[in-house]
């Protein structure tokens, strides 16, 4: 593998300008994500997904979306049908568990269609988080329930979907972003629970899904385990949690660098997220500002980060040859009964 950056770039619209181009080139990024100003109709999808992966020349390099379905969608009617939420599904899985866990599947399946249609190769999905009452809505129903076993389950069938469609996952927001009572994308969320009530509770879903490959950290401060950091840039977090008591060995990708939750400029911001142990740098804006600042403070991929993304990269696939329409029509009948 050519060396790369331990870092994955935005772009600021449906084309890469000049400067991007170089950007990438000179300073290699491990991968790219894509957002709905990006994604303006199919054919100029797959054009830019061509074209990032030609400006870091190689065909294997990693490109993320947030396609959950519900309020998370980033590609949208006409282009790909309005998925529901993770909460919908979630409620079929408590009226008949195999229904909901099929459902799940289902989904992930049909994302992988529409989106490796363009080339895009990793969702981030599942969402494992747990809310509690009261927390903020910025998980909500994004999420698959308000208990761990609603979501360990849900979750898991999500992930293997993606996978039987030759895509692979992000677990999302490690160790867990459910009893944040703020919006990380604008404060920082302070949580403070107990040890043992975040072990019995929020840490359960990852635990559970704990051989994937890649996960996406939480800007949220855990008090119980390290009051200063957000487990973003916290090594107590990084180190006894997710990589302890998690057991999580995959690819750990910081949650954006431009969420107002971390402080700092971008170039402090990405260094301390390198210095915490996350393995690799997210900037999603494509503010070409912050991406160079990002770019100065990236690593190039070594060690154990260097071993989880060639896993990584070694794990995607053609899919498993399934019927499209035949899925499709599938889950439009579960949904239609739910």
């Amino acid at each position: 593998m050519t060396e790369s950056k331990a870092m994955i770039l935005g772009s600021s619209g449906p084309t890469l300008t000049a400067d991007e181009i170089a950007l990438y080139r000179d300073e290699r990024p491990w991968g790219f994500i894509l957002f709905a100003r990006n994604c303006i109709e199919p054919a100029q999808i797959s054009d830019l997904v061509a074209a990032m992966r030609d400006a870091v020349g190689r065909p294997e390099a990693a490109v993320l979306i947030d396609q959950e379905g519900g309020r998370v969608q980033r590609i949208r009617p006409p282009m790909i049908e309005r998925y529901p939420s993770a909460a919908a599904l979630g409620e079929l899985y408590r009226q008949d568990r195999a229904k909901g866990l099929r459902a799940a599947w289902l989904m992930s399946r049909l994302h992988a269609f529409d989106l490796m249609k363009f080339g895009i190769n990793v969702d981030c999905l599942p969402v494992l988080d747990v809310p509690v009452e009261g927390a903020s809505n910025v998980i909500g129903d994004r999420a698959y329930g308000f208990d761990p076993k609603t979501v360990s389950d849900m979750g898991r069938a999500a992930a293997e979907g993606l996978k039987a469609g030759g895509m692979l996952p992000v677990m999302k927001h490690i160790p867990g972003h459910g009893r944040g009572m703020a919006d990380s994308h604008h404060e920082l969320p302070v949580v403070a629970a107990s040890r043992a009530e975040l072990e019995a509770h929020d840490f359960l879903p990852f635990m559970a899904l704990k051989d994937e490959l890649m996960a996406m950290s939480a800007h949220i401060v855990f008090t119980a385990i390290d009051p200063e950091e957000p487990a973003t840039i916290s090594r107590k977090v990084i180190e006894d949690v997710i990589r302890g008591h998690i057991g999580f060995d995959g690819l750990l990708m910081s949650d954006d660098t431009s969420m107002n939750a971390l402080k700092g400029t971008i170039g402090e911001r990405a260094a301390r997220i390198v210095g915490g142990g996350c393995d690799i740098i997210l900037h999603c804006n494509g503010v070409m500002e912050e991406m160079k600042a990002v770019v100065k403070e990236a690593i190039p991929l070594a060690g154990e980060a260097l071993r989880r993304a060639e896993a990584v990269e070694r794990a995607f696939g053609p899919g498993d040859g399934a019927d499209e329409s035949a899925l499709r029509a599938e889950f439009h009948g579960l949904l239609a009964v739910s």
